[in-house]
C-alpha cells in the first residue's frame, strides 16, 4: 500500500528554525496606521479674521469631514508670515501639522528677513492648491479718493504739503505691502507704509479714518464695501473679480505692471510620505469640487484652482522666482 499524500514538507530542525525566525520577524513589524488617526492642525500665518483665516476655516471644516478627523486652526502671525512658516518647516513630516500657505509666507516674507529662515520650496511639501484672489485697494470715504488715479494725484499733492500719504496693510512684507511698494515705484510717488498684525486691525483703523488707504486681499472686505464704510478703488488682478464686479481692475486704468494675485494652498513640512500627500491632495480636490464650497469661495473672492501636488509645487517655484528679486530690490525688511 502506498503512503498517504502529505502536502506539507517534513518538519526538520532547519524548517522549524526558519518558521520560528519568520514568526518573530512578523511580530516585530509595527502595524501600519491609516492616516489620519488624530486631529490635524492647520497653521494660519495671519491673525484671526483675515483672508487666510477665513479660507482656512471654510476649507478646513469640510476637509476634516473628508478625512474623518477634526481640523484645528492655529493662528501664528508675525514676521511676514515667517513665524508660522518656520513652525511648519520644523514640524514632523507626518501630515498632522500643515499650513494654509499663501504668497506672503512662501514668496515674500522669507526674503524680507535679514536671515532667510527657510527655503520656501526645498523646506516644504506643497500639497494642494486651493485658489487665488486679488488684493483690493480701498480708501476711507472721507479721504475723497474714488479711483487709483485719484490716489496717485492725492499722493503727489500730499508730497508737496503735509508729507507722504499713508497706506496700511496686513503687515510688513504682506501681499498688500508688496503691492503698495510696487505702486509707489511704478507711479513714481512717495507714500508711507503703516504695517498691522493682520487685515482685521488694519480695517478698524481704515474704517475710523485713521489711515486714508488700505491694501489687502479682497476676501474680508465686501461687507464694508456694501455698507459704504470703505470705498473700493480697484482690484489688483488683470480682470475684474466676480466677487466685486463693479470694481475695476488696475489693468483697466493702465497699470498692467501692478497685476498681482495672492494664492491659497495647503502645505506641509518637507519629506512627507507620498501616500499622505496623495490622501490630502485628493481630499482637498474633492472639497473644491463641492458646489457649496465653490459658492463660499466665490463669495470670498477666491477662484478655486484644484490640481496635483506637482502642479502646485511648480506654481510656487515660479512665483518664488518672480517675487524673490522683487522683494529684495525694493528692500522690504522685517
Amino acid at each position: 500500500m502506498s503512503a498517504p499524500f502529505n502536502p506539507l514538507p517534513p518538519l526538520t530542525r532547519r524548517t522549524c528554525l526558519r518558521l520560528a525566525a519568520s514568526g518573530a520577524a512578523s511580530l516585530a513589524l509595527p502595524a501600519l496606521a491609516a492616516y489620519p488617526e488624530k486631529p490635524i492642525t492647520i497653521i494660519v500665518t495671519f491673525a484671526a479674521g483675515g483672508a487666510s483665516d477665513i479660507v482656512a476655516r471654510v476649507v478646513g471644516e469640510q476637509l476634516g469631514k473628508k478625512l474623518g478627523q477634526p481640523i484645528v486652526i492655529d493662528n501664528k502671525p508675525g514676521a511676514g508670515g515667517s513665524i508660522g512658516g518656520l513652525a511648519v518647516a520644523r514640524a514632523a513630516p507626518d501630515g498632522y501639522t500643515l499650513m494654509l500657505s499663501n504668497s506672503t509666507p512662501v514668496s515674500i516674507g522669507p526674503f524680507a528677513l535679514a536671515k532667510q529662515p527657510y527655503d520656501p520650496v526645498a523646506d516644504f511639501t506643497h500639497i494642494a492648491s486651493i485658489g487665488s484672489a486679488p488684493c483690493a485697494v480701498m480708501a476711507f470715504p472721507g479721504a475723497g479718493i474714488n479711483t487709483v488715479v485719484d490716489l496717485e494725484n492725492a499722493a503727489r499733492k500730499a508730497e508737496k504739503g503735509a508729507g507722504p500719504m499713508q497706506f496700511g496693510s496686513g503687515g510688513p512684507a504682506s501681499i498688500g505691502h508688496i503691492w503698495g511698494e510696487l505702486m509707489v515705484r511704478s507711479m513714481g510717488i512717495k507714500m508711507a507704509h503703516v504695517p498691522y498684525r493682520g487685515g482685521a486691525p488694519m480695517t478698524t483703523d481704515l474704517v475710523a479714518g485713521l489711515i486714508p488707504v488700505g491694501i489687502d486681499v479682497v476676501t474680508a472686505y465686501v461687507p464694508f464695501f456694501k455698507s459704504g464704510q470703505l470705498r473700493p478703488l480697484a482690484v489688483t488682478s488683470a480682470q475684474r473679480c466676480p466677487l466685486v464686479p463693479d470694481v475695476p481692475s488696475v489693468a483697466e486704468f493702465g497699470y498692467r505692471k501692478l497685476v498681482l494675485d495672492n494664492f491659497f494652498g495647503l502645505t506641509g513640512p518637507a519629506k512627507m510620505p507620498p501616500d499622505v500627500v496623495a490622501r490630502l491632495n485628493t481630499a482637498v480636490n474633492e472639497v473644491l469640487g463641492s458646489a457649496d464650497i465653490k459658492k463660499k469661495l466665490l463669495e470670498l473672492g477666491v477662484s478655486e484652482t484644484p490640481g496635483s501636488s506637482a502642479a502646485f509645487t511648480a506654481f510656487v517655484r515660479d512665483q518664488v522666482s518672480s517675487l524673490e528679486p522683487l522683494v529684495k530690490s525694493i528692500r522690504v525688511t522685517l
